[in-house]
């Protein structure tokens, strides 16, 4: 008993720190996972198999992959070409942030943000627009898509290896559309919420410049990444160590293309590796230690039961409760901790219900990952989001942000919580 409070006290004080400081949270979360080994709540050795090694793999070759593919200029190209193929300007900005959604459903979204922001700048200066809307919207668009696929963000790598979900159980899982298309209803929502905002524009027919593009190897190690992944499906449940270990190999070939090959160098690879988000890589390992002590100690057990109290046979009331919860706390907190501690609570609690899982981890899932576009601190596209407009000349407080993303949360996360009812009820 006296093992669980303290558990619970660290993970109090960890989050209390991630909030006040988040930039400094990667070496928080590993603080918080020495002092539970140095108080020998987790023993050292059992810490290592805490962490979830196959999603970190996952994670550091598809980032790998990403920045490969901002260099090859693909994206930007693509944009390029809805803008030219586009009746006018404001069907090309929502086709646009549909485009940038799609990406980050399997490129890191910050990523996404920092390769489609210059063509967004570039077309609302030829529009003479304020591109504050643009940039928002290319923001809450990759948040979006974060839990899409598997390699879309670490919460869906992380709900992939905790439910034994392969890479195509995030379309079609016994027989019935997946989270992907749960996300894909979400988005329409969304595409229709900005259409609204740009419909001034669609009288102004625009021509671009088509941006060259440096290769396309990079996109076919995407392509082939993705298939990888797919046909590993097939063979085995979930996230195994061969998933991380093909994801990763495709990761250090291209390396060796972009070092060797078109002989960028060392240097410049090195660079690029420094690039990677090392900070969410080690937060990460932190995190899986301390979210594991506070399930060994059966404080996690004791969660599934408070809320079994509260929610009672009410199976509506346990699903509005998670939406609600998940998106509030999101919207404020790194969402990764929470969902990582609430899987097993929410598998507890549907048990107990006599419920498809599904139900109410999806709702778990579309809640974290829509929350975090609640406010300009819920997501690191966001921030990115706002620091390219700070560069612009443009301040966006926080009231700014709410104007766009509070509507957007409630109208993509009401569409996405509505198909996931009728679809899993």
């Amino acid at each position: 008993m006296e093992s669980k409070w303290i558990v619970l006290v660290i993970v109090i004080l960890m989050y209390g720190f991630v909030i006040g400081f988040p930039g400094k949270k990667a070496w928080i979360t590993l603080a918080a996972a020495a002092l539970v080994m140095i108080l020998g709540i987790v023993p050292p050795v059992n810490a290592f198999f805490l962490v979830n090694w196959s999603v970190l793999l996952i994670y550091i070759g598809s980032l790998i992959l990403a920045e490969l593919f901002i260099y090859s200029r693909v994206p930007s190209r693509i944009a390029d070409n809805i803008v030219q193929k586009t009746p006018n300007a404001g069907i090309a900005i929502v086709m646009l942030l549909i485009i940038t959604g799609l990406i980050s459903a399997f490129v890191e979204n910050v990523a996404t943000v920092l390769v489609m922001a210059p063509v967004a700048l570039a077309l609302c200066a030829k529009l003479r627009i304020n591109p504050t809307r643009f940039m928002i919207g290319l923001a809450v668009m990759a948040n979006l898509q974060g839990t899409a696929t598997l390699v879309g963000d670490p919460p869906s790598m992380i709900f992939a290896s905790y439910a034994n979900y392969g890479f195509n159980d995030f379309f079609v899982y016994g027989g019935k559309p997946s989270i992907f298309f749960v996300v894909q209803t979400g988005m329409i929502a969304g595409a229709v919420y900005f259409l609204y905002f740009f419909a001034r524009e669609n009288k102004i027919k625009i021509n671009v410049e088509k941006e060259p593009i440096l290769s396309q190897i990079p996109t076919v190690l995407l392509i082939l990444m993705i298939i990888g992944l797919a046909a590993i499906s097939f063979f085995h449940t979930g996230i195994s160590l061969v998933s991380g270990i093909m994801v990763m190999g495709i990761g250090i070939a291209g390396l060796f293309w972009y070092t060797f090959i078109i002989k960028k160098g060392i240097s410049s690879a090195a660079t690029l590796i420094k690039k990677l988000d090392w900070e969410t890589i080690v937060f990460l390992i932190g995190i899986f230690i301390v979210i594991g002590a506070l399930s060994e100690t059966g404080l996690l057990d004791d969660l599934v039961d408070l809320m079994g109290a509260l929610i009672g046979g009410n199976v509506a009331m346990g699903f509005i409760m998670i939406l609600v919860i998940s998106i509030i706390i999101s919207g404020f907190v790194d969402n990764v901790p929470y969902i990582i501690a609430m899987l097993p609570v929410i598998t507890g609690l549907t048990n107990r219900l006599n419920l498809k899982p599904e139900l109410y981890i999806f709702a778990l899932l579309i809640g974290s990952c829509l929350g975090g576009n609640l406010t300009p601190f819920g997501a690191s596209a966001n921030i990115a989001a706002i620091g390219i407009l700070k560069k612009e000349g443009i301040i966006l407080d926080f009231r700014g942000w709410l104007k766009i993303g509070l509507p957007f949360t409630v109208i993509t996360t009401a569409a996405a919580s509505l198909f996931l009812w009728v679809v899993w009820r």
